[in-house]
């Protein structure tokens, strides 16, 4: 629960001028400019303006790297000729995109200056009592145009609030470390699906988060050199063998399964540095590491699997036991909060599904989580700083683990606020997803949750379903083309890659979106072209063992649970499954697997109707205690008996619930 605070309002700007200059004026000979005029020679006219200026046919003053007038709108600024400079056509519709962009923002920004007004007339901010972890309620004094005029502004990390050259309009699509791959030492053979070496460009550690925003993916390639990052630890040798094994075997085996996206971006050395760091000085964090290194070991073909049953509980109490001893002492809260991260995350991407190890569920870890950022002030940190690591890894845990729970991320308002602002959490480097996506995630996750809560009735439920919506339309790049991120050498374009990986983050958030609709059904024709397109999308994506499949386990969760035989989606899944081998067993990604499963025998194989009534349906209760109720179907009345049951939608959670697998699925 968050209490309001007050804004300041953003300004009103002038109306564009409504004169309509040639796209390409020419200089007037009979009113020449008047010597030192400012305004004449700030906003010259010319044939090198922006081309969104150009096709608004407004005065443009050619700043580098955004014009001031796109800026202020919050629109693209594109200098270089786009696709849809073509045609005349192409033209006119990119200029009516622009109009509505624009007019959605003016009315924010009266929206965002009315609010401003009623809260001064407030007697305090601590009275209000409204709910930002949640969608504003229909007729709310918020208003439920929110969603309506939501603009999807264009993101970049550790930068002003303002979007830098990207928007709505635009295609998608962070020592001893430089000069060599963040998790080295992996054979990268099976990494692309042409089945070429992979060597991702790494930017030099002096370049500042501001600059990196603005480079493009465009360097050549650093040698790779082979060195392994287990090379640049430190004081290993007083370690015993067995540490060390499990050690060497977390740095340069596990870290690149667990954070395959990271490497391909400039973060990743950065990234890397942070974690070997933490190795070294975070005992708990050390411990917990070497747990999950024995676990991969535990699951894998390695000569040592067999005798690391001791090491993985021997390491997990370690793990703890100097958690609670950081927290007796109320000290190095940061170090609590990245061992505490560790426990959640890297547990979860490795293991078998039937893994009864004892363990603290992880939602439980991340109450503690978010106390903690809530007390170190991480997540409403300035958007001119660098980005903690911590903060990317919770915001992806907090948005996805909230569909898991049926409840609001527990920092809706924060990715709200960033959304507004288009400032991003790093999401997109981290994990593939644009953070505007992901932002619209936790706005479904928090319309999931007053839907389960019994809060919103049918046409609330479809208002706020048909704004969303609007809100995803919004993030669909202009003339999307699918291409293969892996070049002819075999090298991955990370910004393809996450393009392509954004497009079905997409998708499943469609697909989540209607699922909460009243009368949705899976088997409908819109539904199965959404789940036909996913299919589609995943083509380009690699796969196998150094692919990209594990970090798509939440969208191939949501599109899985709702296709359906008849559909290619599944048979492309086993596929990829498959080429996976081992490792698509375990971790993230063989749970997942298994709750589809589950998910499909109930799906495709309704019951018959008993002889009795009885409160289970489909998922009869099991002797686990939840937080929230199961959904039951309608109790089957006697003219019913021996028929089968009409084929309901059947939600992950239920059957989770059921099984008793807190799974965080991510």
């Amino acid at each position: 629960m968050y209490t309001t605070t007050a804004y300041a309002p953003m300004p009103l700007r002038a109306q564009p001028s409504t004169s309509r200059p040639n796209i390409f004026p020419i200089q007037d000979s009979t009113n020449p400019p008047i010597p030192g005029s400012p305004e004449k020679g700030k906003l010259r006219r010319s044939r090198s303006g922006c081309y969104t200026c150009r096709v608004r046919r407004k005065k443009c003053d050619e700043g580098r790297p955004a014009c001031k007038a796109c800026s202020s709108l919050s629109v693209n600024c594109e200098y270089t000729q786009p696709a849809w400079w073509s045609s005349v056509e192409q033209r006119r519709i990119q200029k009516e995109r622009i109009k509505n962009k624009i007019r959605e923002t003016k009315m924010l920004e009266r929206r965002l200056n009315l609010e401003e007004q009623v809260r001064r007339l407030l007697p305090s901010p601590a009275n209000v009592q409204y709910d930002f972890s949640r969608p504003p309620a229909y007729g709310s004094p918020y208003g439920s145009s929110y969603s309506s005029y939501l603009p999807t502004p264009g993101l970049t990390a550790g930068s002003p609030p303002y979007p830098y050259n990207s928007g709505v309009f635009t295609t998608l699509p962070e020592t001893p470390l430089q000069n060599t791959s963040s998790w080295q030492n992996a054979d990268t053979n099976s990494f692309c699906t042409m089945g070429t070496n992979l060597q991702p460009v790494l930017a030099p550690a002096s370049i500042s988060p501001c600059d990196q925003a603005y480079q493009r993916y465009d360097q050549p390639a650093p040698p790779n050199t082979d060195k392994p990052l287990s090379a640049y630890l430190k004081d290993t040798e007083s370690l015993d063998e067995r540490e060390r094994l499990l050690l060497y075997h977390f740095v340069d085996d596990v870290l690149r399964l667990i954070f395959p996206i990271l490497d391909l971006h400039k973060a990743g050395p950065v990234r890397a540095r942070e974690i070997l760091h933490s190795l070294e000085t975070n005992k708990s964090y050390y411990h917990c590491s070497l747990s999950v290194s024995a676990i991969h070991l535990k699951t894998s073909a390695h000569p040592e699997a067999k005798s690391v049953e001791r090491d993985i509980m021997q390491h997990r109490y370690k793990a703890v036991s100097h958690l609670t001893r950081a927290l007796e002492s109320d000290s190095g809260h940061d170090q609590i909060l990245d061992a505490t991260l560790a426990m959640i995350f890297f547990h979860c991407s490795v293991g078998a599904p039937d893994d009864h190890l004892p363990d603290i569920p992880w939602n439980q870890h991340f109450k503690a989580v978010a106390d903690l950022i809530n007390q170190l002030g991480l997540i409403d940190s300035s958007p001119y700083a660098a980005l903690p690591f911590s903060v990317s890894l919770t915001a992806w845990i907090d948005i996805l683990g909230a569909t898991m729970l049926g409840r609001s991320p527990q920092f809706a308002h924060t990715y709200r606020t960033k959304h507004l602002s288009g400032i991003s959490s790093g999401l997109k480097e981290l994990m593939g997803c644009d953070d505007r996506v992901m932002y619209l995630i936790s706005e479904i996750a928090c319309l999931d949750s007053l839907k389960g809560s019994g809060r919103l009735d049918e046409l609330n439920i479809s208002h706020h379903v048909s704004a969303l919506r609007a809100q995803i339309d919004h993030t669909e790049p202009v003339d999307f083309r699918l291409e293969d991120p892996c070049s002819a050498s075999g090298e991955i374009d990370p910004e393809k890659l996450t393009m392509n990986m954004t497009a079905i983050f997409r998708v499943a958030a469609r697909i989540y979106l209607y699922s909460l609709m009243p009368s949705f059904d899976r088997s409908e024709p819109s539904i199965f072209n959404l789940v036909e397109a996913a299919a589609d999308l995943l083509q380009s994506i690699p796969t196998g063992p150094y692919g990209f499949d594990r970090s798509l386990v939440w969208p191939l969760l949501v599109v899985g649970t709702y296709s359906t035989p008849e559909g290619s989606f599944r048979g492309i899944l086993a596929q990829r499954a498959t080429a996976l081998g081992e490792s698509g067993d375990f971790g993230s990604f063989g749970r997942m697997y298994r709750v589809l499963q589950e998910v499909w025998k109930i799906a495709d194989n309704p019951p018959m109707t008993p002889a009795y009534t009885t409160p289970s349906m489909l998922l009869p209760p099991s002797d686990h205690s939840y937080d929230q109720p199961l959904s039951f179907g309608s109790i089957p009345q006697v003219k019913t008996m021996g028929q089968p049951v009409k084929k309901q939608p059947v939600h992950w959670r239920d059957v989770m619930k059921r099984y008793g697998w807190r799974y965080l699925l991510i």
